[in-house]
């Protein structure tokens, strides 16, 4: 079968790696890539928001099945259109990725269909806005509506903070992506990530993990697209799971279908768990990033019965796909100045010393090739994974193989999964 991959980041490259050890994938594509998918995939120069671009190609090759990575061309429509040249497309439609794309959209629906979660007002008006932060105690949750890479959430601890939250917020700081906000009151607890697979009609639980968000060690500093991720977390035991999927993840699919959006694709639900009960903090219409990496890792089963489930109807019939039982961590490696402004170019060695750490993969994230050299191309630029008997044991390979890269320009946080070190 000929598969083509949309993206070009680290998930992409996790996904690219796995579906390479399928006996069924003859041919794999992935567009655009980067210098590590082009070890296992070949690429092709077509950017992921591209949609056009994206849709020629996929007239060209005539996948037999199409993988979106990245939420900006589902937001955009991208399943759509290839949907509607008869192209199986693993990822949710435009309607469907609504879910992600519009946080007010999302709230609205949890309200309609009772999935748990905070309590929230959505805002246009700055005054308007300011005038609810009395119903709530601080600290304030604010959220740009739109896509905002995984950087558009704010925790307020004062109420002069959040107010000039507000104010920021409105007047653009996310583009257009903060036009519009979404003020909650905080969720105490522990945050998780969940993923299941969807058909449109049913689903199937895939893995829990856990992300760290902020920049700093001992999570502090701001939100960033992910500083590493673990799995499993031990606060999604299977007790856990059953409730998410039975409170949260099947009414999500059966009122997304009842109200005509069909959610086809992996359905990435955040969640806030405290005192035995889980709270979406948010949806994503896709594998989280770093979490596809440690979720791939440990999949024993070739996943692509059940992508192509997803994508063509049938997912009922098909298993919980095994995974290993040796838990996965993903350390991420980022450019100095992450998240607000990265540095580029710098050049990275000590790749293939890193990968000689046993049961190690560096994925490449933001990487790219300048005069034969791998460089820094981005935020968050590698992703280095581990396996390990114990979590420690992946921990400390993780970290052994990030001592062998050579780039002065990265940093990363050094104490990615103490929650559940701290747990023993």
């Amino acid at each position: 079968m000929k598969i083509l991959i949309v993206g070009g980041g680290g998930r992409e490259h996790a996904l690219a790696w796995k579906l390479k050890q399928s006996a069924r994938v003859t041919d794999l594509l992935c567009a655009p890539g980067n210098p590590g998918i082009a070890t296992v995939a070949q690429c092709e120069p077509v950017a992921a928001d591209d949609i056009e671009g994206q849709v020629a190609l996929a007239k060209r090759e005539r996948p037999h099945l199409v993988i979106v990575g990245p939420e900006v061309p589902l937001v955009a429509g991208l399943a759509d259109r290839l949907r509607e040249i008869d192209i199986p497309v693993f990822g949710p439609s435009a309607r469907a990725a609504a879910l992600e794309g519009s946080k007010g959209f999302s709230k609205d629906f949890m309200a309609r269909h009772n999935i748990p979660t905070a309590a929230y007002g959505r805002f246009t008006d700055a005054s308007k806005a300011r005038a609810f932060l009395d119903t709530l105690a601080p600290p304030y949750v604010l959220k740009a509506d739109g896509l905002a890479a995984g950087k558009g959430v704010v925790i307020a601890g004062t109420r002069a903070e959040a107010e000039a939250e507000i104010d920021a917020m409105l007047a653009g700081r996310f583009g257009a992506a903060s036009a519009s906000l979404v003020i909650e009151e905080f969720m105490p607890g522990e945050e998780a990530s969940f993923f299941a697979l969807c058909d449109g009609e049913t689903a199937v639980a895939l893995a829990g993990a856990q992300d760290h968000k902020r920049v700093g060690e001992g999570d502090t500093g701001p939100n960033t697209g992910g500083m590493g991720a673990y799995s499993p977390a031990p606060i999604l035991d299977m007790a856990m799971q059953a409730q998410v999927m039975e409170r949260i993840v099947l009414p999500t699919v059966q009122g997304m279908a009842a109200e005509g959006r069909p959610y086809r694709g992996v359905l990435f639900v955040g969640l806030m768990i405290a005192n035995g009960e889980a709270r979406v903090v948010e949806y994503n219409c896709r594998f989280g990033d770093p979490e596809c990496q440690v979720i791939m890792t440990r999949l024993k089963d070739d996943p692509l019965a059940q992508f192509l489930a997803c994508a063509t109807g049938g997912l009922a019939g098909c298993r919980r796909m095994e995974r290993f039982a040796d838990p996965a961590v993903t350390v991420v490696m980022a450019a100095k100045g992450y998240p607000d402004a990265p540095v580029k170019g710098g050049v990275i060695g000590g790749i293939a010393a890193a990968e000689q750490v046993p049961d190690v993969t560096v994925f490449h994230a933001g990487t790219a090739l300048k005069d034969g050299q791998l460089v820094a191309n981005g935020g968050r630029v590698l992703n280095v994974t581990a396996t390990g008997h114990t979590l420690q044991e992946a921990v400390s390979a993780a970290y052994a193989a990030v001592d062998r890269i050579d780039w002065p320009d990265g940093f990363c946080r050094r104490d990615i999964g103490w929650r559940a070190l701290q747990r023993g």
